[in-house]
């Protein structure tokens, strides 16, 4: 077989392939032997009728196009390893010549992986924001855990703010009640935003046998987005009752004894969160500084695939689950579909540049997965989709996943090494050891290797996968 390689452009490839006729004689011999099974010819048992007779009968061109069929991809396969090209998807194949008895010939396009030049990277620099816990955020914290504690007492007065009221609601759109939109013995804290707009005005000053109607835009259900009539109705209204601040309540709410050692407690995991906040902070920004150090070339094919794929799992899965279409979701975004568009777009070409830089400094940096580092991320992964980690493995193995999942760790330590060579300073110009924070983390090292995979991920992972998905497909 005699092949060669064309670059179209810096995405996409024409593969030229000759073959020699000899090499089709095992997928002619099952072509014959596949219609022998498919056909039965007077005078001969089921398949034991000669090849001569399939050609009369038959044709021999029915004979070759199956042969041809079959012998492609092996072909094709072959033709990529000797050129060495990284496709992705699949190739559009044309068949220039085919002579019984003499050649085949036929060309493949395809896009493929272009090349991407790593550059010097340790001289990106990078601000953050400092990690400052003011006493404020402190008195929300234990202001918050005091909430959690609270009792109610039923009360015979009108409903206020930060009451807990027990309402029946019912929705009716152009007079009528809808099937859905009809609850019963709902629990509502006055204030909380949690249900409908207009809830607060309409219950206040309501007392336990009360009801109002107020109209609101529908978040969810079968008339999502459309204006609704909803009748409230108080059953009862109940008061909080917030515990004391003392040493009582330190012990019933935590492990220590008073309330001073449980406001530096709460100061700590503060400054924690803030500094885990920060770390995913500077990995977004070296991610964002490195690709603009990078000319990344996107094949059009693979872009508009990413664009569709995000947008079907929008829709038919995310907005589904919630009731909700994309006009209604647009209509709350306030976006038009243009805006949304384009939004996509941008997501999804990030996406691909994210992937195509992290995987060459992959291979630049000869970044290894070890078994311990899979694991850890399987069961991070798993606790995020609500799955048990076996659960998850037992998945992601009959799925034939395991490639992405590793794929994801390499990206995620290659972003690591990046982050490590670059300056870091916060906005009060300190400079940030993110060292220290891994070391101090729970999960360690690769707790924020783990973190800073899902940066890359939020830059647009979900479509970088599928592309990684595809090239397993192809390559393999």
């Amino acid at each position: 077989m005699k092949s060669a390689v064309e670059t179209l452009n810096p995405t996409r490839v024409r593969l030229t392939v000759e073959v020699p006729f000899e090499e089709l004689k095992p997928s002619l011999d099952a072509a014959y032997k596949k219609i022998n099974q498919q056909v039965t010819v007077p005078g001969f048992r089921k398949g034991k009728v000669p090849a001569r007779v399939i050609d009369q009968r038959f044709g021999r061109g029915a004979v070759l196009e199956e042969a041809v069929n079959d012998a492609l991809p092996k072909l094709y396969q072959d033709a990529v390893n000797e050129g060495e090209i990284n496709p992705l998807g699949q190739p559009e194949v044309d068949i220039t010549e085919l002579k019984d008895n003499e050649v085949l010939a036929f060309t493949a396009e395809v896009d493929v992986r272009p090349e991407v030049e790593i550059p010097d990277y340790s001289g990106i620099e990078v601000t953050v924001d400092a990690v400052e816990v003011g006493e404020e955020a402190v008195d929300e914290a234990i202001e918050q855990l005091r909430e959690r504690f609270a009792t109610t007492k039923t009360v015979e007065r009108a409903a206020a703010e930060g009451d807990v009221v027990k309402i029946d609601l019912e929705a009716r759109v152009d007079g009528e009640v809808l099937e859905d939109g009809v609850a019963e013995g709902i629990d509502y804290v006055i204030g909380s935003g949690e249900l409908l707009d207009g809830i607060d005005e309409a219950v206040t000053g309501l007392e336990a046998g009360g009801s109002a109607t107020f109209t609101s835009e529908l978040k969810g259900g079968s008339a999502a987005g459309r204006e609704a009539e909803v009748k409230v109705t108080v059953n009862s209204v109940s008061a909080r009752e917030l515990p004391e601040l003392d040493g009582d309540f330190a012990q019933l709410a935590s492990e220590f004894d008073t309330v001073e050692e449980l406001r530096a407690d709460s100061r700590r995991r503060l400054e924690q969160t803030k500094k885990y906040d920060q770390a995913t902070q500077a990995q977004e920004k070296v991610l964002d500084a490195l690709l603009g150090l990078v000319e990344v070339p996107i094949p059009e094919k693979l872009l508009e695939d990413e664009i569709n794929t995000r947008k079907h799992n929008l829709v038919n899965h995310q907005l589904s689950q919630l009731g909700m279409d994309l006009e209604t979701y647009l209509k709350m975004q306030e976006k038009t579909e243009e805006e949304f568009e384009a939004e996509l777009r941008e997501q999804a070409e990030k996406g691909i540049r994210t992937q195509f830089v992290l995987d060459e400094l992959v291979n630049k940096e000869k970044v290894n997965v070890n078994q311990e580092e899979l694991t850890e991320h399987l069961v991070r992964r798993a606790q995020s989709s609500g799955m048990s980690p076996d659960q998850f493995a037992q998945a992601v193995v009959e799925s034939g996943q395991v490639p992405v999942l590793v794929g994801e760790v390499a990206r995620g330590k290659a972003l690591a090494i990046v982050v490590e060579a670059a300056t870091v300073t916060d906005t009060n110009g300190e400079t940030v050891s993110l060292e220290d924070d891994e070391d101090e983390s729970e999960g360690g090292e690769t707790g924020e290797t783990e973190a800073a995979a899902e940066t890359a991920a939020e830059s647009g992972e979900g479509p970088a996968e599928e592309s990684a998905e595809r090239d397993e497909k192809t390559e393999g």
